[in-house]
């Protein structure tokens, strides 16, 4: 996204002012008059919270920039703010689908910590390039996938923020306020934990072969690796994966007693795994075996030279939880979320075993144990 440019008279004001010969600050602002105390992002003291009663909680972490989610200690009653935001920018070819993914997409924040319930604010930006019947006609379309998939989620959409911008955006702000019990910190992994993925990779590379149908210099790339059937096919499976909520995913993580969890986006599996293994209380790390992937996307990926999705590196939206389980109940987990008690019910894979070391991704594996029939256009294919 392009950065703000913060001018106009009081911006140039301000520079022309810092810019008088001998000038050390503004002309008529002393910072040493008002803010000489003022120490940002300051915790309070011991002896100030002792007098005050105020100050965060002792008794759970906070969690700040890296993980999916931020989590504040609040100052009183043992609670914490769970918050987090993300936009969406135009990915897919139909706008209702395109606002399920963005919804899907920031709920997934918040399924990684094991919560399922939120409030929502919802962020729509309407490009300025549209003319004034195709804003009529896709906007509406964006909201009403938004709200569909914040029902699903046992939410609402309650305010929000719309603005003219050069690009088509939608995103949402995620925000609860939850008790120690009501959310998973995601730094208890031990040894043998086994890992879970609860969707298949290959979402960037299928949308992306999907919009090179229609450029001849991308296609003649990959065109000998897959044919345009199968290209239409993973597009509507990653379609279908993006909009598909990890709110089961979620609910279970208490079930079978999780010990952490990531979603997988932007820094693909490799490096969602790595930012985990670093949150860890124990040494652990996490040797990932084998990678499910929608069918044909790894030779996809491998002919076109991009995405590095066999090495773990290709971004994913609105993708899956990475979920540290216990050995004895990784089984009966991948088992329980696909049982049509919880309506369509989705397949999850067990990638390995959290052992002590390096994380890598193996140069070669097993094909993905795939604990469920296999009923999708997915295929288990080894790391490269």
């Amino acid at each position: 996204m392009a950065e703000a440019s913060v001018t106009g008279v009081c911006g140039e004001a301000m520079a022309a002012m810092a810019a008088v010969e001998g000038s050390s600050s503004p002309a008529g602002l002393t910072l040493g008059r008002s803010f000489s105390n003022y120490r940002p992002l300051e915790p309070p003291g011991e002896e100030a919270s002792q007098k005050t009663g105020v100050g965060p909680s002792p008794t759970f972490p906070a969690l700040g920039i890296g993980m999916d989610s931020c989590v504040i200690p609040l100052r009183r009653g043992g609670l914490s703010l769970v918050q987090t935001t993300d936009c969406f920018y135009r990915l897919v070819e139909d706008p209702y689908m395109m606002g399920r993914t963005a919804s899907a997409n920031v709920l997934s924040d918040l399924y990684a910590m094991g919560i399922t319930e939120c409030d929502m604010l919802m962020l729509l930006s309407v490009s300025q390039s549209m003319s004034e019947e195709e804003r009529e006609k896709v906007t509406p379309l964006m909201v009403k996938g938004f709200r569909d998939s914040t029902e699903e989620g046992g939410t609402a959409v309650t305010c929000g923020q719309t603005m003219v911008n050069p690009w088509l955006i939608i995103g949402r702000v995620a925000t609860v306020v939850c008790q120690p019990n009501e959310f998973i910190t995601p730094d208890s992994a031990v040894v043998g934990d086994v890992l879970v993925l609860t969707k298949p990779l290959g979402t960037q590379v299928a949308v992306s072969a999907h919009q090179w149908l229609d450029n001849p210099e991308r296609w003649n790339k990959v065109k000998m690796v897959v044919s345009r059937e199968q290209v239409e096919l993973a597009y509507q499976e990653a379609m279908l994966n993006m909009a598909t909520l990890n709110r089961t995913a979620a609910g279970l993580m208490h079930t079978f007693n999780a010990h952490a969890a990531t979603d997988i986006t932007g820094f693909g599996i490799l490096g969602h795994s790595q930012n985990l293994e670093k949150q860890q209380r124990k040494e652990v790390s996490f040797v990932i075996h084998n990678l499910p992937i929608i069918a044909k996307m790894a030779a996809v990926s491998k002919a076109s030279g991009r995405f590095g999705l066999l090495q773990g590196t290709s971004a994913e939206t609105s993708g899956e939880l990475l979920i540290c389980l216990p050995r004895e109940q990784a089984a009966r987990f991948c088992s329980e979320i696909i049982s049509s008690k919880y309506g369509e019910g989705h397949q999850a894979w067990i990638l390995s075993i959290v052992e002590k070391g390096i994380i890598e991704v193996l140069s070669r594996g097993a094909t993905a144990a795939a604990l469920a029939p296999d009923n999708s256009n997915v295929s288990s294919e080894p790391c490269s």
